[in-house]
């Protein structure tokens, strides 16, 4: 059986079809190629030849000219379209030319660098050079080791962490590499944005500082996946001028690309069947076909599941389960070593992964790609589709779409994938807190003279007058030098803004506790909290002990059935408004905010089927944040427009005169607990009441019918219609009310539809939603960003506001559910909610677009 015959049949399976939203193929496109250029060396030439390599792709042949022109690059082509020859050729020719040459490759992951390890190594051989002369550096690397890299190594492939932390603050070691390093070679550009992006610009600033120091000026090399601006973001990291290779020549075989939504199993709730289920469904139909396969998962503990669930089905198709593998962190490198030979070789028939296999490790040319779930951003789709397929061959890649608002909008809106240019990868170096850091890291490494820039910054004094009063720096006539005995560059995380950090320990019966990761303080009370099960490669930990003075949490393993989910009061202080306007009848605005939030419980949820198992406290400090945001509001004349046509329900009520004595009846009968999850009130703090069927329900029912409404209180009170409610079961049951008057649903929708331009991540963003904001004096939606300083997100949702709002209401309108889900405005738990959440939460966005109302609710 082939491919071609996989493929025929999915697309005569009625049940399959039913759920296909797009069947593009995507044609053969024939190679195109230019000569070897005549000044290459002729050993190089002849190990090209030797690999049945005679000609050059397009692209290649216009790398190699711009890099010996001495002009910075950055290609940007397809996956496997021969970008690690554009930079090995030109490293490889230097070293036949200059034996003292030295260059630094910089992957973002280890497995990347030990792969690329084997290419060079092989290149060094059948050229006569020493293949000892390219050697990984990393945290892998033996300290033994270490002194022989940094005295014979001519081609260092290491990370970015490392350069950070063991390179560059120990450059005296490295001063034979420093003072020949020709070429800095970036691979992977496009995973350097948000935080780590901007982070990775001020490493790359200490490093062209250090090699000024040396008097070398290295030559940088980027490879990219596409994205919508290579040549800015690779302009941005490295502050210099770059060429823009972008003219792909490499071949690519038919390729069929399917997007696929599962059936729906409740049309009302808007729910539809385990995108893992299927993803298993679709990999056994083509394990039984023959095709070799790679199935993507977004989370570690969904690759595992699946991978059980896989193999389970392999057996009976007559697979060996052991030829069907995971891959993931937490692996050891021998497994993934074993792993990636066996996939080249054939033995392994379907591998199971997250996106640890995404980027361009050498797992040979497999034919099919399915892919659990949109992965997040365009670039990353395409560079996990693009696995699968041969340079000449058919290959297939199904994208399963998830249940949320992202997936279910790439679902329904196919052209965003394969017709709108991709997102912009965003940095932001000059985030204060980013900067002081590594300006700190770089007083480390060499004095500061007097007026030295760092980077395209003209003037850090005052910067490092803060580190002089802070102790760490000594202001002299002419420099300023490091006095302090600390090590700064372990204290700083390049995956976060946040210096604070919490240590997690790992304690067992066999031995000291051991570190097993790090997370920022601001996370700590929702995700590290006492009782807290915390997940690491796979692994559930119950948190036992907290220490908040000393950074520091104890966790077990422990075999749990339920993961836990923290009750979080956000609340926002607008500092500085940088720039507002008008959007239709509301008002937009972004500018720098403080975040106050607090976890006061947390849930304990059993895993698939999503029952709360029971409830604990979280006793921690509240947390503050100073960040960026953006805001949208509606102020009073918005208001009255949708008051008049009934479309706002979020002013707050007067409850009557007889309220204060019914709330303290239902106190009383409720044995003055919450009647959900039965916890006891505090002292000082009593418990809420609140409205089973809503005031307002009364009130729009007694409208309807054109009856005094002076009176409704009265029924409305009643001891039948209350609950009492500790404040965190009332948060829960207020959301739902909130997301029934349109404010929180726009809230949801837009929080997700906003991570789709941004290309990051939906957690990346916070959402407060307040029915009065204290700082605009009306209803506000607030999209902060949960890094300290922001890395420029709210200004882009500044920018793109009526685009966001557009497609929010394609989103609720397209989506076909009954009042509401999670693939929209998110779930509406009412059976019989006060009016068409929908309705209210497209009342908004046409107030905000200017357009006139129109919706009946």
């Amino acid at each position: 059986m082939s491919i071609a015959q996989a493929i025929e049949a999915l697309r005569l399976e009625p049940r399959f079809m039913r759920c296909v939203t797009a069947w593009r193929r995507l044609p053969r496109r024939p190679g195109r190629y230019a000569p070897l250029p005549d000044s290459l060396d002729v050993r190089l030439r002849r190990m090209l030849e030797a690999r049945g390599i005679r000609q050059l792709y397009q692209h290649q042949a216009m790398a190699l000219s711009a890099i010996a022109q001495g002009q910075h690059v950055v290609i940007v082509t397809s996956t496997a379209s021969g970008k690690t020859l554009c930079y090995n050729l030109p490293v490889l020719s230097l070293l036949l030319q200059d034996p003292d040459a030295c260059a630094l490759y910089l992957f973002p992951t280890k497995a990347l660098a030990h792969d690329q390890l084997a290419e060079l190594a092989s290149s060094l051989e059948a050229l006569g050079l020493p293949s000892a002369w390219a050697s990984t550096y990393d945290g892998d690397t033996p300290q033994a080791h270490r002194p022989v890299v940094r005295r014979m190594a001519r081609l260092v492939l290491s990370n970015p962490d490392m350069l950070h932390v063991g390179i560059l603050p120990s450059h005296t070691r490295w001063e034979r590499f420093f003072v020949n390093l020709r070429y800095v070679v970036l691979d992977e550009l496009h995973t350097y944005r948000g935080v780590f992006g901007s982070h990775m610009a001020n490493v790359l600033r200490r490093l062209r500082r250090i090699c000024r120091f040396y008097g070398s000026d290295p030559q940088f090399i980027c490879t990219s996946a596409t994205i919508a601006n290579p040549a800015e973001l690779a302009t941005r990291l490295i502050e210099a001028p770059v060429t823009l290779i972008d003219q792909d020549g490499s071949p690519r075989g038919e390729k069929h690309f399917i997007i696929y939504n599962p059936p729906v199993v409740n049309a009302e709730l808007g729910l539809r069947r385990s995108p893992v289920l299927e993803a298993q469904r679709i990999a056994t139909h083509l394990l039984e076909h023959g095709v070799q396969t790679i199935v993507f998962a977004r989370a570690r503990l969904t690759t595992e599941v699946l991978l059980t669930y896989l193999r389970d089905a392999a057996r009976q198709v007559g697979v060996p389960p052991e030829a069907v593998r995971g891959y993931r962190g937490g692996y050891l490198p021998v497994q993934r070593r074993e792993i990636e030979r066996g996939l080249r070789e054939g033995a392994v028939r379907a591998v199971v992964a997250t996106n640890a296999l995404e980027l361009g490790i050498d797992i040979g040319h497999l034919s099919a790609a399915v892919l659990t779930g949109y992965p997040g951003t365009i670039a990353s789709t395409w560079q996990q589709a693009g696995r699968a397929g041969r340079r000449h061959d058919v290959s297939l890649a199904i994208l399963i779409a998830g249940g949320d608002v992202l997936d279910q909008y790439i679902a329904a809106h196919p052209e965003y994938l394969f017709e709108r240019d991709p997102e912009q990868a965003l940095i932001h170096p000059d985030n204060l807190v980013i900067l002081l850091n590594h300006v700190r890291c770089a007083a480390f490494e060499l004095p500061f003279r007097r007026g030295e820039p760092f980077g395209s910054i003209e003037d850090v004094t005052p910067l490092l007058e803060y580190l002089a009063d802070e102790g760490v720096l000594y202001s002299g006539s002419e420099s300023w030098h490091w006095i302090s005995q600390a090590y700064p560059a372990e204290t700083v995380s390049l995956r976060t803004a946040s210096p604070d950090r919490f240590v997690i320990l790992k304690v067992d019966e066999e031995g000291p506790a051991q570190p097993i990761g790090e997370l920022d303080r601001f996370s700590v009370p929702m995700l590290l909290h006492e009782g807290a099960i915390y997940l690491h490669e796979g692994q559930s930990y119950i948190v036992e002990r907290l220490d908040w003075e000393r950074s520091q949490a104890w966790v077990r393993a422990a075999e749990v059935d339920y993961y836990t989910q923290a009750s979080i009061t956000e609340s926002v202080h607008i500092r500085e408004t940088y720039d507002e306007g008008q959007q239709g009848n509301a008002l937009r605005a972004h500018g720098e905010v403080s975040v106050i939030a607090r976890a006061t419980r947390y849930r304990r949820i059993r895993r698939y089927t999503l029952e709360t198992l029971g409830w604990g406290e979280i006793d921690l400090p509240e947390q503050e944040i100073e960040t960026t945001a953006f805001w949208l509001s509606f102020p009073e004349e918005a208001l009255e427009e949708l008051r008049e046509s009934r479309l706002w329900l979020g002013d707050p009520l007067d409850y009557g005169p007889n309220w204060e004595a019914q709330r303290q009846r239902a106190r009383e009968r409720d044995g003055f607990r919450c009647a959900q999850c039965g916890a006891p009130e505090r002292d000082g703090r009593e418990h809420d009441v609140h409205h089973i069927r809503p005031l307002r329900a009364f009130i729009l029912e007694a409208q309807r019918r054109e009856q005094d409404i002076s009176q409704v209180y009265l029924e409305a009170n009643r001891l039948e219609n209350l609950i009492t409610l500790c404040p965190a079961c009332h948060r829960r049951a207020e959301n739902h009310v909130r997301t029934r008057t349109g404010l929180s649903g726009l809230a949801h929708v837009l929080s997700h539809v906003a991570s789709i331009h941004l290309m990051c991540d939906p957690r990346d963003l916070g959402v407060v939603t307040e029915a009065r904001s204290p700082n605009t004096g009306c209803p506000t939606i607030t999209l902060y960003e949960r890094v300290l300083g922001g890395v420029g997100l709210a200004q882009r949702l500044f920018e793109i506001t009526p685009t966001l709002l557009e497609d929010c209401s394609d989103v609720i309108e397209r989506c076909g559910c009954t009042v509401g889900c999670p693939a929209c405005i998110g779930p509406v738990l009412d059976e019989t909610p006060l009016a068409d959440p929908k309705g209210l939460a497209q009342a908004l966005i046409k107030v905000a677009l200017g357009e006139p109302l129109s919706v009946n609710v």
